[in-house]
């Protein structure tokens, strides 16, 4: 399966004319080649999507298609609050080499489950390449429940899910519920990803690969063959980084760590996101020489 083992959520790397900087972005790009990582993720929620301009947006996932050149497969976020944008923005990569689309539910309008369900059906009547759903209810003020995923699990090139509620119990749900048995189940939260996997899940969607590609590919590619000891290992020395990751709104934190390794060039967010705050940037370098990063 294409859409396996540790998937990046990608930064976006930003100039101090506020514009996108592909010289950096080449270099994360060839980062996550050189350190196995699966699949990118392109301007997805870590990749400051809501603060991209339309056209940047879609230009930015064009730039990491021509940049990879075939070397990883390549991701592109298009979800949007409005069935007919994620449409829109979905069509516009239709032939031009993405290997699918990571579409996140509908955020600020809280739809029902039938909402839901309606609005991903639209975009997959409307599109041939692949659609993995996003579930992030704590940024989207929804939740799209098991029922509802397999009811979507019928339509045929809507492949996955990237689940990210953290909740352990819902591997199982879906999967008792989902009959097609090549459905694919990442999980969308690095605290718990292993243990996801652990209960069945396949890979994950990750903000920490940003910066441990190799460890967060190793993990996965361990866990997938059943070695949970190894991964196990591995992966605890990491939680700590996990953890601080998120102890301000994500990509904050990623991209101050990112910045502080070389990765980038520049620590520069979009409004309203801002800098991490001084009194964490202790606690991130903790983080990261614990884990072993370099």
């Amino acid at each position: 399966m294409i859409f396996t083992g540790s998937i990046v959520a990608l930064i976006t790397p930003i100039k101090k004319n506020n514009t996108i900087c592909k010289k950096d972005l080449t270099k994360l790009i060839n980062y996550h080649i050189k350190n196995g990582t699966s699949a990118i993720v392109s301007v997805g929620t870590t990749g400051e999507s809501s603060m991209l301009s339309k056209k940047e947006h879609c230009n930015l996932i064009m730039m990491t298609l021509d940049i990879s050149d075939g070397r990883i497969p390549i991701i592109a976020g298009t979800g949007s609050n409005t069935t007919l944008e994620s449409i829109s923005l979905t069509k516009k990569f239709e032939n031009s080499g993405i290997s699918g689309c990571l579409t996140i539910t509908p955020y600020c309008n809280k739809p029902t489950q039938e909402g839901l369900y309606q609005h991903f059906k639209a975009i997959s009547e409307n599109t041939n390449l692949p659609q993995i759903l996003y579930n992030v209810p704590s940024r989207t003020g929804c939740d799209l429940l098991p029922e509802t995923i397999a009811r979507l699990s019928y339509f045929k090139n809507i492949v996955g899910i990237k689940e990210a509620t953290g909740n352990l119990s819902r591997v199982n749900q879906i999967l008792s519920l989902v009959k097609n048995k090549k459905f694919i189940l990442l999980s969308g939260d690095d605290i718990t990803a292993l243990d996801f996997i652990q209960l069945g899940g396949h890979g994950v969607i990750s903000v920490t690969a940003n910066i441990a590609a190799k460890k967060i590919s190793k993990i996965c590619s361990l866990a997938l063959k059943g070695n949970f000891i190894k991964a196990r290992k591995i992966n605890e020395k990491l939680m700590f980084l996990h953890k601080s990751l998120f102890i301000e709104s994500n990509p904050i934190p990623i991209k101050w760590a990112a910045f502080r390794l070389g990765l980038i060039k520049n620590n520069i967010l979009r409004l309203p996101m801002t800098k991490l705050s001084k009194k964490f940037e202790y606690i991130i370098e903790k983080a990261i020489n614990e884990a072993n990063i370099v």
